[in-house]
């Protein structure tokens, strides 16, 4: 198999920290970044509540009317749908879990996966998700599974959703991800895994800054 020098894959659960540091690798490595959890949350949020029961055909069709691209690099990278810049409305926490239901209809899978390898033959790429490394680039030359404990994930996400003014009860946004993660971990379509060539990171102990200087090292001793 020939790997993919072009692609980085960031995986792991909700929470731990992956646009922030998929974002900084890009930057540093002057390439674009690809939030595929974006897409899923713009899809769902396009799609609204209830898509996840729709017939395929159905779904197919609707999914159809939407088109993603990306444009720039590094932190100046800007995701579109239909060409319109997908924006803050996708980041709320009701809208990552219509996110998380879809993301167990198979052919939402399908139709995101094809979207995000298109992109990837595009542009060189840092690309975060939940199955960047096993589904979408199985052959990404370097690929991370980046991982913490609930608690330590809700903290973060509370501190981000704070910062975006929006008010959220702790011991509700730590139940939200434990449900999040059954989703994902237990999903019967790519359920939530490190690929087995995957470098596995704990972030728990580990600040932003040590966690980018870290797979940095690996890409250039890797080289």
């Amino acid at each position: 198999m020939n790997k993919r020098l072009n692609v980085i894959t960031l995986d792991g659960p909700a929470g731990v920290g992956k646009s922030t540091l998929a974002r900084l690798l890009a930057e540093e490595l002057a390439v674009a970044w690809l939030d595929t959890g974006a897409m899923f949350r713009c899809l769902a949020l396009k799609l609204g509540p209830g898509a996840e029961k729709l017939a395929e055909d159905a779904l197919r069709r609707r999914c159809a009317t939407f088109s993603f691209s990306i444009g720039g690099r590094g932190k100046d990278t800007t995701l579109y749908c239909n060409g319109i810049p997908v924006g803050e409305e996708v980041r709320s926490e009701n809208v990552g879990l219509l996110a998380a239901r879809i993301a167990a209809v198979p052919a939402i899978r399908e139709v995101l996966k094809q979207a995000q390898r298109a992109i990837g033959q595009t542009t060189p790429l840092v690309a975060e998700g939940r199955d960047m490394g096993i589904v979408v680039f199985p052959d990404a030359e370097f690929k991370f599974f980046l991982d913490a404990s609930p608690e330590i994930r809700a903290g973060r996400r509370l501190k981000e959703l704070e910062q975006n003014g929006e008010a959220v009860n702790p011991a509700e946004l730590a139940d939200r991800i434990r449900h999040r993660d059954n989703l994902d971990r237990n999903r019967a379509i790519a359920p939530l895994r490190p690929a087995d060539d995957a470098v596995l990171v704990d972030t728990s102990s580990m600040t932003v800054e040590e966690v980018l200087n870290f797979m940095l090292r690996r890409i250039t001793e890797g080289k």
